[in-house]
């Protein structure tokens, strides 16, 4: 029987011929070269299963299974499923893996054990492609490298880009894998992770080029809408720093602070009251608790306050004057937007 390889890289795919032979041969590059790839084709109808043959055939260390279209979710259980390997990492068809990926993220988790979860910093391209607002996200992803940054910001998104993700494969094991609950996938295991008391880590430097475009999942799938992401973080809240029905404080009386507040209220959480710059809003009521101006705010000490407003810069500002009214970060509050 052949030795296990220390890592499995789990890499689902669906229709992805277009770029999917980039993908592997950046795979083949790499200069940490005992790994196998399990590849799922997951109900392709264009040349994707030619081409994972072709690549078999060419490199052993990659496999190929089949299944009928059932999702993203289920492919990645399925392949993590035939992995014994210490270690997992993610991979997407349509993305490129820099040469020394795997090396440094793997001296990335053995020089600290208590890393579960390693990223990487990404480069989004084809530069034609990329958006302004796909711009600020490379920007604010990339700029979370300590695992203290990223758990400070876990609540505002994932932190760790999921195609740059290297795992220890018996903590995924103990929280369950992946799980399907209709929004992404990659950020309720990490959350679960972080549950657990995990660390994250992410090496300093572009090893993933990230390929932007319209037809990415993330960009067409209900699990990953704004709406979805909303219900996974507000369910991580109410589980972690709400366990015992502690009252909100929602800073930002706007679109984004409303829609969470509807959230948490709808998944049995209690809000206790608004806060917002706008003196117009000051004084009334949203969803029958008051709006207060950010003088006020210490009347609601020892509620947790979630900052809530949408515009650059805002986020910062808020935990400024929070930290100012003696507020403690991820005691007394977090930032969700």
């Amino acid at each position: 029987m052949a030795p296990v390889p220390p890592l499995s890289v789990l890499l689902p795919v669906r229709n992805g011929a277009s770029f999917l032979r980039e993908a592997l041969e950046s795979l083949e590059r790499q200069t940490f070269s005992d790994f196998q790839v399990t590849a799922v084709d997951d109900g392709s109808t264009d040349a994707t299963g030619e081409i994972l043959r072709e690549a078999s055939g060419r490199d052993r260390r990659i496999h190929v299974l089949t299944q009928e279209p059932k999702g993203i979710v289920a492919a990645l259980e399925l392949a993590r499923s035939r992995s014994r390997s210490t270690f997992l990492a993610r991979m997407d068809a349509d993305d490129v893996a820099l040469a020394d990926r795997f090396q440094r993220q793997l001296d990335m988790m053995g020089a600290d054990r208590r890393i579960v979860a390693c990223g990487t910093r990404v480069a989004y391209f084809p530069p034609e492609a990329v958006r302004d607002g796909a711009r600020r996200y490379e920007r604010w992803i990339n700029g979370l490298i300590t695992h203290d940054g990223m758990e400070r910001d876990l609540f505002v998104e994932c932190p760790i880009p999921h195609p740059t993700l290297l795992l220890r494969a018996d903590a995924v094991e103990v929280v369950g894998g992946y799980r399907d609950l209709g929004w992404p996938e990659d950020y309720d295991l990490v959350f679960r992770l972080w549950e657990g008391g995990g660390r994250f880590g992410k090496v300093p430097e572009i090893l993933l080029r990230w390929r932007e475009g319209d037809g990415r999942l993330s960009r067409v799938l209900g699990a990953y809408s704004e709406d979805s992401f909303r219900r996974c973080k507000v369910h991580f809240l109410l589980r972690s720093h709400l366990d015992r029905g502690r009252g909100v404080v929602v800073w930002g009386a706007g679109p984004v602070g409303k829609a969470f507040a509807r959230e948490l209220v709808r998944q049995g959480g209690t809000l206790v009251a608004f806060v917002d710059l706008d003196p117009r809003k000051v004084g009334q009521e949203v969803y029958g608790v008051p709006v207060i101006s950010p003088e006020e705010v210490n009347r609601y000490r020892g509620r947790f306050c979630v900052a809530g407003v949408g515009q650059e810069g805002a986020r910062q500002e808020i935990r400024e004057a929070l930290a100012v009214a003696g507020w403690k970060e991820l005691t007394d509050f977090v930032a969700v937007a």
